[in-house]
């Protein structure tokens, strides 16, 4: 009797297991519904996405061109210049002082060539030196032709003719003598001027300014420290617009050409997009890489892009193809592998699919699916093999 009353236990204990299972089951299969969107074919505007890096469009570092000290520090770190405005000042007085002696100096020329400080240097004949000694020889000349035309007759002593002429001769080269001396002169007029420009120039040199509109990239000295000419103070980059560097595969060498418009994303501003074009493509591919190099150029205004920054590229191009595309939500993403979902006799199938170009909210599909397949369209990621489903 205890035997069989242990058996009949057993017999209900796998029955109420039994039906566990069957309810289990049930609810398993419990019928979903789908909605299902045919595979369109359209016409898809290829691009070519490849990896590139923002640069500065203009870099340079701004050197003294005097020494001096650092008096005034105009512009630092960060700060936004104009071209020719001031980015540093050195002090200026040993400078002024320069200046000031050599005008000093071609002034006190000017003076013993007879001209005024300032205004065209008169002509050579115009010096006075050379107005005395030519009236000295135009006086000596006449003496000469008088004496000479009383010689003649014999109305004067030949040493008395010699007298004259020994005048003449002196007043002449005294007068050649005063166009030489106006001559140097003038020359040295010329050499003071360059000397008081220079001068100038080197006093103008002690507010160094900005070559270029630009950032401030960097500052090399400080205020008070002491530099010599060619010394680096700061260093300033031009990023409107950013120059763009990248890449592009041999193969779509015939797509790439000059003022192709990019689009250009950066990981600092995600989901923005960045608009630039195409101005220089490189003739020959790199070995290597199998590459050829292009440079964009994208407007930068407002200075919110930074060089040195990895930018992804689209480059549009003229090639369109007919493709299959599915919407961006009937793919299934597991483990490296794509697939979307079609019913057959009630049940979900996965189809494996190789995936091609974004299409904004769609994909295109390049393998795995043909054209007016009707698919599982949205709500896909809770979705398995072989689910009882219905489709609308």
């Amino acid at each position: 009797m205890k035997v069989f009353a242990f058996a009949m236990l057993a017999a209900l204990s796998a029955a109420a297991c039994t039906r566990d299972r069957d309810l289990q089951a049930a609810e398993g299969q419990k019928v979903r519904t789908v909605r299902l969107e045919a595979a369109q074919v359209r016409d898809v505007r290829r691009q070519v996405d490849v990896v590139g890096t923002l640069a500065a469009q203009e870099e340079v570092v701004v050197s003294a061109e005097v020494a001096g000290r650092v008096s005034r520090i105009v512009h630092d770190l960060g700060d936004r210049v104009a071209a020719g405005a001031p980015l540093l000042e050195l002090d200026p007085e040993k400078l002024r002082y320069r200046a000031e002696t050599q005008r000093a100096t071609l002034a006190q020329a000017r003076a013993r060539y007879g001209a005024g400080p300032e205004g065209e240097l008169p002509a050579l004949d115009r010096v006075p030196a050379v107005v005395s000694t030519a009236a000295q020889m135009a006086d000596a000349k006449q003496q000469l032709d008088r004496a000479t035309n009383l010689a003649e007759r014999s109305l004067l002593a030949r040493s008395d003719l010699e007298t004259a002429q020994t005048k003449f001769n002196t007043a002449r080269a005294a007068h050649d003598q005063a166009l030489a001396s106006a001559r140097q002169l003038r020359a040295d007029i010329e050499g003071q001027t360059s000397s008081l420009r220079l001068a100038e120039r080197e006093l103008r040199d002690a507010v160094i300014r900005a070559p270029f509109d630009g950032f401030v990239a960097e500052r090399l000295v400080s205020q008070g420290q002491y530099v010599q000419p060619q010394a680096a103070v700061m260093r300033i980059v031009r990023v409107h617009p950013l120059k763009l560097t990248a890449e592009v595969p041999e193969k779509f060498a015939p797509w790439i050409e000059t003022n192709r418009e990019i689009a250009v994303r950066v990981d600092a501003f995600p989901g923005q997009t960045f608009a630039g074009r195409i101005v220089r493509i490189a003739p020959s591919v790199n070995l290597r890489s199998r590459a050829f190099a292009v440079e964009g150029a994208v407007p930068n205004p407002d200075g919110r892009l930074k060089p040195g920054t990895f930018a992804r590229v689209l480059i549009a191009t003229d090639r369109v193809d007919r493709a299959v595309t599915i919407p961006v939500a009937a793919i299934q993403s597991r483990y490296g592998t794509n697939r979307v979902f079609v019913v057959q006799n009630g049940q979900l199938a996965g189809r494996e699919i190789v995936l091609g170009d974004r299409l904004g909210d769609r994909v295109e599909v390049s393998q795995g699916l043909d054209a007016g397949t009707a698919i599982v369209a949205v709500d896909v990621e809770q979705l398995a093999e072989g689910m009882k489903v219905t489709a609308r």
